[in-house]
């Protein structure tokens, strides 16, 4: 009987395992594809990696950030290798990374800063970058090396901050968030080796954060503190007494849910998603990004006002991160509806046309330029992470949980998977987002081995789903709907997407889909800056698709009322937008675009407010 019991065991085991669906690849096709081999090709590959672990060697910084560049270039570098499986690419990073761990000292330090100025400034927010690249590379590679150089990086830290050494903190800028981000590496340092220091070390982190001198990240999220009204307006913007700090706070969450993970704290999630709520209601704009000089600032009620240095790409990239994360853990689809308005918007339109720069701001009128090369590094911060959001989309596209297959991205695509030798291949065929019809087929070697589920964007009012020409029931904005489908099976998503009206402030900007619109100077068809009257019905435009987009990936005619004389002749006609991400996308100072447009007043119609 007990040999019996042991057979069946194994049998059922070897069952689930034949049966448990993987996730092989996803490649992305169209214009986004193109935009993320462009990134690939000139922001990755061609990057001077040995200027990068210079600062490693020489260590006799006291200030600046040099060590965080070869941090998120090598992991945009294996995101970018997970998705074309680049043999060039591989070595140079495995160089890259043997360079690094040949500069670790004795006592385990990897770092670019004088002994008597660690922990100052951004030393410790160096290391967490440091950590976290030997950890993707370890991931990818298996080399122990790696992680045990990871290790050491992190055991040599917890000799330096904790108790009876330094509050972590007090420690450099923004009440600590910098240097207490290193909360995430700590967490997969626990992740993969199981040794308890580790989680105690990110336990010790966040109960810091709830001390006076911290930054009170769950306390104040959970009581509904706004990200911009947490601490007074500092005196010194970037200094240790600026709490708003979009891009370091983000990347503590990103770590906190990392500690939610292993724990089950309920506060910690809590205070995650009251914080990622609170950012899309209060500071993310309809380009899908937010910030304005790195900080949180209340944007989205101020983003019909030209500002400077708003969107950076780092926050945008944190930004898709936080919520691809909370997309992962909990499957709710408005982290996917937000990942999607910021990748198609504000990430696409940092990356200039040839793809030799990403902008460090991108604002919604004027025109784009060069970000500052930073540290005597000639990179800046957002060149170096930019890669990272445009490797995240492959990884965003489908997610896998369980044996149910979640579609989030709709675009040219295909995603293949494996169950035991089932091979299964998920394709789109659309022009998506240009137009709004979208094929998906599934080709599989026996029957249906999964649950699928298609996301149905929350601006899709009227979203048609049809299986093999029969149309579905019960199709609801925001959700996910479940295809129960088998081989050979058709599946057509017909979305609703007019393009729509945005008013406020006495401006109006249009939106179709997920893509907000833009005047471009290039058109040629009037002054961009000029007032509008855009011709609308309950919000909708009457818009029409050009077949013949000339520069941009996708233009739309739009009937307008031009100019304060309605005695004119003339006045009324059709004028050029097209997607934001193609709006100024040279970088030339004699192009200049808008989103934002004025409306004319018309005090026949009572717009006095």
């Amino acid at each position: 009987m007990k040999k019996l019991i042991i057979l069946f065991f194994l049998f059922t085991s070897s069952l689930y395992a034949q049966t448990k669906l993987k996730m092989e690849s996803v490649q992305i096709g169209g214009y986004v594809g193109g935009r993320i081999e462009d990134c690939i090709r000139t922001r990755v590959q061609l990057q001077d990696v040995d200027h990068l672990t210079a600062p490693f060697r020489t260590k006799n910084d006291t200030a600046s950030w040099q060590t965080e560049f070869w941090g998120k270039w090598v992991q945009g570098a294996i995101a970018s290798y997970r998705y074309n499986h680049s043999v060039a690419l591989y070595a140079k990073i495995k160089k890259s990374v043997d360079d690094i761990i040949s500069t670790q000292q004795p006592d385990g330090y990897i770092g670019n800063y004088r002994l008597d100025a660690q922990l100052k400034s951004w030393d410790i927010w160096g290391r967490k970058y440091t950590t976290l690249g030997l950890l993707s590379w370890y991931e990818i590679s298996g080399e122990k090396q790696a992680l045990n150089a990871a290790c050491r990086v992190i055991d040599h830290l917890m000799t330096q901050v904790g108790e009876g050494g330094t509050n972590i903190v007090t420690t450099g800028n923004y009440y600590g968030m910098a240097s207490s981000s290193i909360l995430e590496p700590v967490m997969y340092l626990y992740k993969y080796t199981g040794d308890y220091k580790y989680l105690q070390f990110a336990k010790y982190i966040v109960a810091q954060w709830e001390t006076p001198e911290g930054p009170q990240l769950i306390t104040k999220a959970i009581n509904g503190v706004p990200v911009a009204a947490r601490f007074p307006h500092p005196f010194d913007w970037f200094s240790p007494e600026n709490g708003q700090k979009a891009y370091e706070m983000m990347s503590c969450y990103i770590g906190l849910l990392e500690l939610y993970k292993v724990t089950h704290n309920a506060a910690y999630l809590d205070a995650v998603q009251k914080t990622v709520n609170d950012i899309a209601n209060t500071e993310i704009n309809v380009a899908g990004s937010g910030s304005a000089f790195e900080s949180w600032y209340s944007g989205r009620k101020y983003q019909t006002s030209p500002t400077y240095h708003t969107m950076e790409t780092c926050v945008t990239f944190t930004w898709m991160q936080l919520c691809d994360k909370l997309l992962a853990l909990t499957g709710n689809p408005f982290y996917a509806d937000q990942i999607e308005k910021s990748l198609y918007n504000a990430l696409m339109a940092a990356l200039k046309d040839d793809a030799s720069q990403i902008a460090k701001y991108s604002p919604m009128e004027g025109h784009r330029c060069e970000g500052e090369e930073q540290c005597g590094m000639h990179i800046n911060c957002c060149n170096a992470n930019g890669p990272r959001a445009f490797a995240l989309i492959p990884d965003f596209a489908v997610k896998k949980m369980g044996n149910e297959v979640y579609v989030n991205y709709y675009g040219d695509m295909s995603a293949s998977l494996e169950n035991g030798h089932n091979k299964v291949l998920v394709k789109q065929h659309t022009t998506y987002p240009v137009s709004n019809v979208i094929d998906i087929t599934i080709d599989v070697t026996k029957e249906n081995v999964f649950g699928l589920h298609l996301r149905v964007p929350v601006w899709s009012a009227q979203t048609v789903i049809t299986l093999n020409g029969e149309e579905l029931k019960d199709i609801c904005p925001g959700t996910y709907h479940a295809i129960k489908w088998k081989k050979g099976d058709h599946i057509q998503i017909i979305l609703d997407m007019p393009a729509r009206l945005l008013e406020q402030n006495q401006m109006q900007a249009i939106v179709r889909g997920p893509i907000v619109l833009a005047r471009d100077s290039r058109f040629n068809d009037g002054f961009v800056d000029e007032t509008l009257v855009v011709d609308s019905e309950d919000g909708i435009v009457k818009a029409e698709v050009d077949s013949v987009p000339g520069f941009a990936w996708m233009r739309l005619k739009v009937p307008v009322t031009v100019g304060t004389d309605l005695e004119g002749v003339g006045m009324y006609r059709n004028i050029s937008f097209c997607d934001f991400a193609s709006a100024g996308n040279t970088w030339d100072k004699q192009v200049r675009y808008r989103v934002w447009i004025p409306r004319t007043l018309d005090v026949k119609k009572g717009h006095l407010k």
